[in-house]
Formats: structure tokens, sequence, C-alpha cells
């Protein structure tokens, strides 16, 4: 696998840490069969896709972004889902975090 590729499979499995997220809210404490169902299998896919990524990318760095993408993203649903706070002080944090992550994918070899 290419750089390039684990970037991208990098990003995929950052999108599915944020299914998997989301979907926590929506097992209610998995009493819920379909929505842990799903839940479960994003944690799985997001995983997997990770450690497919860390077969080339360093191991700080491609868990930090994973972490990252998956934190920018559920914070972005959580405004717009469940009506969480839009203030300044949580667009600057998360702002922030996706600062984080574009200065560790320009700094990695």
């Amino acid at each position: 696998m290419s750089t390039t590729t684990a970037w991208v499979v990098l990003f995929i499995a950052g999108l599915f840490e944020t299914g998997w997220a989301i979907g926590l809210k929506y097992t209610e404490g998995f009493t819920r069969l379909w929505p842990s169902l799903a839940t479960a299998a994003c944690m799985i896919i997001s995983m997997g896709l990770l450690g497919l990524a860390l077969k080339v990318l360093p191991v700080g760095t491609g868990y930090a972004v994973w972490v990252g993408i998956g934190a920018a993203f559920t914070v972005a649903l959580g405004i717009v889902l469940f009506s969480e706070p839009m203030n300044a002080g949580r667009l600057l944090s998360a702002g922030l975090i996706v600062a984080g992550i574009v200065g560790l994918k320009l700094t990695s070899a």
C-alpha cells in the first residue's frame, strides 16, 4: 500500500469512527438491536482500516489523526443531529483539532 493510499484509508477509518461515536447515542445503551449492530459494524470497520493504514504510517501520527478526524466530525454531527451547542469556544476547539490533524499530516514522512 502506498503512503497516499494509507492516508485515504486512514481518513475513511476516521469517518467510520465518527459513525460508531454517533451510533452510540442511537443504541440507547445497546438496548436497541439495529443501531447496536450498525455501531458495532462501524467499530470493526474503523479498527480494521486503522490497522491497515498503520502498516504504512507512523503509529503515533496515524492514531492521532484517526482520533482527530473522529472527534472533529463527531462534534460537527453533534451540533447538526442533536442540537448540541454551537458557540465560539466549541468551534475554535474543533478548529484546533483540525489544525492538529493537518499539522501531523504535513510533518509526516
